[in-house]
């Protein structure tokens, strides 16, 4: 099986935060940028069919979104999917800031970083709460000690 968990590729959440920005400006339209995050969706790893379920599943998303967290030495791994194309997209986008990264690093990165990207703005209120919602999930996981 491939390993579900995504893996660091910047440095630091806030070199994520800066990099997806950068790639964002690249696009003109809110249309490309959509395009650009559908494909971000795609390159998840894939994740395993047994943890798409309710035990998994983030509350307040309006699509399905599953999450799972793992301790891995300092740093916690997540691993994630939805049942959205656009959506599958935003996960690919937090896992890319948040994942691999220390429980204190997680709790430091504010997911305001969504709105000052215009992420939320763009979507539709229910989506726009949902990825707000997911964002909430990993944080909770990083608050708590219990991580599968």
């Amino acid at each position: 099986m491939t390993d579900p968990f995504v893996k660091p590729e910047d440095d630091t959440a806030a070199d994520a935060i800066a990099a997806i920005a950068d790639e964002l400006a690249l696009f003109d339209d809110w249309m490309d940028r959509y395009q650009y995050i559908i494909e971000l969706g795609r390159k998840l790893p894939p994740f395993p069919k047994e943890w798409a379920n309710d035990a998994h599943r983030v509350p307040g998303c309006q699509s399905q979104v599953w999450l799972e967290a793992k301790d891995m030495g300092d740093a916690l791994f997540l691993a994630g999917a939805s049942d959205a194309a656009i959506v599958s997209g935003l996960v690919a986008l937090l896992l890319r800031v948040y994942s691999g990264r220390s429980r204190a690093e997680i709790l430091q990165t504010d997911p305001g970083f969504l709105r000052e990207l215009g992420l939320v703005q763009a979507l539709s209120t229910n989506r726009g709460n949902g990825v707000e919602a997911m964002a909430r999930a990993i944080r909770k996981a990083a608050a708590t000690q219990d991580v599968a």
